[in-house]
């Protein structure tokens, strides 16, 4: 196996150097060392500490911002774009692949079993939410709760008594589950969705208006299909009163794309970075590009300055 001198930086905490989806899947073709001066830098929105590298960089983020390709060889993100420097890796994808949850998906539960599991469902819907700025998200809260109480196991209107330990566990016993995202943009879809499927349990859904591009829509409830809280509200009522309604949602596969759409994902993300890495052109940070995004950075920065001044 051929070496290669990689880091990471600018990540969210807790983010693992060897335990990543970026790791692993270069591992399968190559002696990965982790190295204070790396050939390559993988690096994502929580910082600038990648301006400090001058070999290839590769950016990757798993939040609603647009990639600024003058800083980077290569972008991953959630965007739906033709550009060749770009490849479209959204975040939910990281989480299959980190909870290794490929046979999961390619595994329908039969409708008895899905039946029993509906049955001892005993709660009805739920939220676990830490953001206090999503404004949409909160506001839905407040409407749905006019109708039925909403649990809410986080930070934010918790009414359970704390923040629930382990959210898996807390979300297992309801029917429905809150699967906001933070913020509404086409393609922009999170593990949000995915938490109460793997628990089998019904998403209500809000943010990327193209899911259907990505998840089967009859396996979750879509807020936008809905006029208002009160029509969502009845379907759910309809559900929860109608057990072969829920069974016939749960049942459904996750995903209209076949089960091994994330393999052939994967061994395009690990081809793209095996053509950088063979790659003999020189590194954008090396480039008179590193200037016009250097200068980007510090706009950005200075302009946060001057907001932060205003409103203190």
């Amino acid at each position: 196996m051929k070496k290669i001198a990689i880091n990471f930086t600018d990540f969210w905490d807790g983010f693992n150097k060897k335990e990543n989806y970026f790791y692993r899947l270069l591992k399968t073709k190559y002696d990965v060392v982790i190295s204070d001066s790396p050939e390559l830098i993988i690096y994502s929105c929580f910082g600038n500490e990648y301006l400090k590298y001058n070999c290839k960089r590769v950016y990757y983020t798993g939040e609603n911002i647009r990639p600024d390709l003058t800083g980077c060889d290569f972008a991953f993100s959630f965007d739906f774009s033709n550009n060749k420097r770009h490849f479209r890796l959204p975040l939910y994808s990281l989480y299959i692949e980190q909870d290794r949850m490929y046979d999961k998906l390619k595994f329908l539960k039969k409708k008895d079993e899905l039946r029993r599991i509906w049955e001892k469902k005993n709660k009805f819907v739920c939220m676990v939410v830490s953001n206090p700025n999503a404004k949409f998200r909160l506001d839905f809260f407040k409407e749905l709760s006019k109708y039925r109480t909403v649990d809410s196991g986080g930070k934010v209107f918790n009414n359970v008594g704390g923040r629930v330990a382990c959210k898996t566990e807390f979300i297992n016993s309801y029917k429905f589950v809150l699967a906001f995202e933070n913020s509404s943009f086409d393609g922009y879809t999170t593990e949000k969705i995915l938490e109460p499927i793997f628990t089998d349990s019904i998403p209500i859904y809000w943010g990327n208006k193209l899911i259907d591009k990505d998840f089967n829509p009859k396996r979750f409830i879509n807020y936008n299909d809905y006029g208002s809280v009160e029509k969502l509200y009845a379907r759910l009522v309809e559900i929860e009163n109608n057990p072969d309604i829920a069974i016939g949602i749960l049942s459904q596969p996750i995903f209209d794309m076949d089960s091994n759409g994330f393999e052939n994902e994967r061994k395009k993300v690990l081809n793209i970075f095996s053509i950088l890495i063979e790659s003999k052109k020189r590194p954008i940070a090396k480039s008179y590009k590193s200037y016009i995004h250097f200068l980007k950075v510090f706009i950005r920065k200075f302009k946060k300055k001057v907001l932060k001044l205003k409103n203190n």
